[in-house]
């Protein structure tokens, strides 16, 4: 067992951590950032293999290393996987991977400790965690309660049509990720039904050069919608618990394709989805794209979190807990805090703030 001791402690390796890595380089030489995956990126590679960002080029690229995409171009989730190993690589990031930091306690003098799965101690005076913020999957406790021959899996698991049982398929939940699977498996040749309240669509098609650069817009206003606005704060209490616009797909992209769009799943009756109309509906395969949910099991420093479990921070930084700090969590700072487009401003706030606090230790 090693024990070593840092100024800076980043956890996670995905673009939160490595924006929060570029803006510590500089300003600290003892900063490390840790990641349980085997690669830089593998977060991503994790994902549906048919998801492609709708991030152009400009919010997708970390400071100094563009990604190579086209112009007009989107990234698949491959893609910006790949880049950002690259881009930990290109500036020689001291990433520790195949680590997971078991256990984030504070010791008595205020320093914080990371139990490490390899068996290692590492001591910080300071902590952002950029990890666990889509880790645990939503499903409504009907789902328990249906047929045990009818396949269920969460879009977290969700990896291609593969994964789909013969027969017809019922996706829940009509955001983003919905939309994308119920498109995938309609394109497959399954009678697919998508459930769930529609959340508005972008009016641009994204994928040519003038809906391009009508994004900019569209992603201007995101990152303007920020918490300290009234504008902000009316949206964060509209859209609590339910999907962002559809950027990508549009209603009438899921009528070609023959997905039928229903109601709300609200129950089920003799093992089988029930819809809000009444109507019950024949699945083989059930895919809950209903949202996923923060995994702070880990952080064992209860005066960060509200009695729910809601991390309470200002801007990403915990009062309560000086020197630690969050970065990718939902509406953070903005609309967009979650997102490429706006966890960059989030990092090097969070970051600029943290090693203000107190004098940066010498490498160790």
């Amino acid at each position: 067992m090693s024990i070593s001791t840092l100024d800076l402690a980043i956890i996670g390796a995905g673009a939160a951590g490595l924006y929060c890595a570029h803006f510590a380089s500089g300003r600290t030489s003892a900063y490390e950032v840790f990641d349980e995956h085997d690669r830089v990126g593998d977060s991503w590679r994790e994902r549906y293999r048919s998801l492609r960002l709708f991030t152009p080029r400009r919010w997708t690229s970390l400071p100094g290393l563009r990604i190579d995409i086209g112009r007009f171009a989107y990234p698949t989730a491959t893609q910006l996987a790949d880049y950002l190993e690259r881009y930990a690589a290109a500036f020689a990031m001291p990433v520790r991977t195949g680590t997971r930091v078991e256990r984030l306690s504070r010791e008595p003098d205020g320093r914080f400790r990371l139990d490490l799965s390899t068996g290692d101690e590492t001591f910080a005076e300071r902590v952002v965690v950029t990890a666990g913020a889509h880790r645990r999957p939503v499903t409504p406790e009907m789902a328990g309660r249906l047929d045990p021959r009818i396949r269920q899996l969460h879009s977290l698991d969700y990896r291609g049509p593969e994964d789909l049982a013969p027969g017809p398929v019922l996706v829940v939940g009509a955001a983003n990720s919905g939309t994308d699977v119920a498109l995938e498996a309609a394109a497959s040749g399954h009678d697919t039904v998508l459930a769930g309240r529609h959340p508005g669509q972008v009016p641009a098609h994204i994928d040519n050069p003038i809906g391009n650069l009508m994004s900019e817009i569209f992603i201007r206003r995101l990152r303007n919608t920020t918490i300290d606005t009234e504008r902000g704060r009316r949206w964060l209490e509209e859209h609590r618990g339910h999907g962002v616009n559809l950027v990508r797909n549009h209603v009438a992209d899921l009528v070609r394709a023959g997905a039928r769009q229903v109601g709300r799943v609200v129950g089920e009756r003799g093992g089988k989805p029930v819809l809000d109309d009444g109507e019950v509906l024949d699945a083989a395969t059930v895919v809950w794209c209903t949202g996923s949910v923060p995994d702070h099991a880990w952080i064992d420093i209860p005066a960060a979190f509200a009695p729910d479990g809601v991390v309470q921070h200002r801007r990403g930084l915990v009062d309560a807990v000086p020197g630690l700090a969050f970065v990718g969590l939902p509406f953070l700072y903005s609309v967009a805090s979650p997102t490429l487009m706006g966890m960059g401003r989030d990092a090097e706030h969070v970051v600029t703030q943290l090693l203000a606090q107190r004098p940066a230790l010498t490498a160790v």
